[in-house]
């Protein structure tokens, strides 16, 4: 039995990985999340939930307790506006609580970690689609903790002899996504649109995203458990799509048409973003990503009876 830790298991993403998991034979999964963000109804009652902050003292005393096999970690703060408002909280958590599990995973012999990055790192870079050659240069100290995180796990992984995959995910959106995060975009506009409500878009609505259904970020979460060696690779459909070609999409499903009011750009926010995902095929296998309007679909229908 392989023992599996997934911070930050009870939030959106984490939900979805950890159902993709109980589908997987021979794993024992504990899931350990502070709950600020997250729900215990999000984590099935075959896994152990933990209520813990990955800043905590008592979380080395726990990996040495548990010793694991493998952890995943996507407990994060995860807002670019937050992040530009109040840095040292933002590296608090996104930096210090990564290598206070670090050094737990180090002192108990983990023997991988899995680290959920972002597209954040890369910054305003016009060399689309981007690839993980590209020298990473965040516009947002979000993007700047991942970055910086990558480096401590990189290193540990070096030093320790642990099998490392840091996965940077493009714009992730699906059921359950609360209305933050670097994809709520999706959510909020579901949601705005079913309330019959004018949605708000930063920007021209010009700016594009890489969307990806968190289906597929869950089956690459999956095809990591088994990743030996150390790599980065980034998590993406390779599509360009702007916000107002979203919005259209949304429009054709729903058959809504929405009263859209545009607003000056955020601090911090990226103008363009397209990943290229060759490396990712090349390492895990080939995958066969949700196309936009399918993943809308599901999404839009969950939150048509999830208001």
């Amino acid at each position: 039995m392989k023992k599996i830790l997934v911070t930050g298991g009870a939030g959106f993403i984490g939900s979805h990985i950890l159902e993709k998991c109980s589908e997987v034979p021979g794993l024992s999964v504990t899931v350990l999340d502070n709950l600020s963000s997250g729900f215990k109804e999000y984590v099935p009652l075959s896994m152990n939930l933990v209520q813990m902050d990955v800043r905590d003292k008592a979380l080395i005393d726990f990996l040495l307790q548990e010793k694991f096999d493998t952890v995943i970690h996507l407990a994060a703060q995860t807002l670019v506006p937050f992040s530009m408002e109040y840095p040292l909280v933002d590296a608090d958590i996104n930096i210090k609580g990564l290598i206070n599990l670090l050094e737990g995973c180090r002192k108990s012999g983990v023997k991988r970690i899995i680290f959920s990055s972002s597209a954040a790192v890369y910054g305003d870079n016009q060399h689309l689609p981007l690839t993980e050659k590209e020298i990473p240069a965040p516009t947002s100290f979000y993007g700047l903790s991942k970055v910086t995180a990558e480096s401590y796990i990189r290193l540990y992984c070096l030093l320790y002899g642990m099998h490392g995959i840091i996965l940077r995910f493009a714009n992730v959106y699906g059921e359950r996504q609360g209305e933050t995060g670097e994809g709520g975009v999706i959510s909020i506009f579901a949601r705005l649109l079913h309330e019959h409500k004018p949605l708000t878009v930063f920007g021209d609505g010009q700016q594009t995203r890489d969307f990806i259904y968190v289906g597929d970020i869950a089956e690459t979460m999956v095809r990591s458990l088994s990743y030996e060696g150390l790599a980065t690779l980034n998590v993406s459909t390779g599509c360009k799509v702007s916000l107002n070609a979203l919005l259209s999409v949304m429009e054709k499903l729903t058959g809504q048409i929405p009263s859209v009011q545009y607003g000056p750009r955020r601090k911090g926010d990226i103008r363009d973003s397209v990943l290229s995902h060759e490396a990712l095929q090349k390492e895990l296998g080939p995958m066969t990503f949700t196309s936009l309007q399918d993943g809308l679909s599901r999404t839009l229908a969950y939150f048509s009876t999830h208001p």
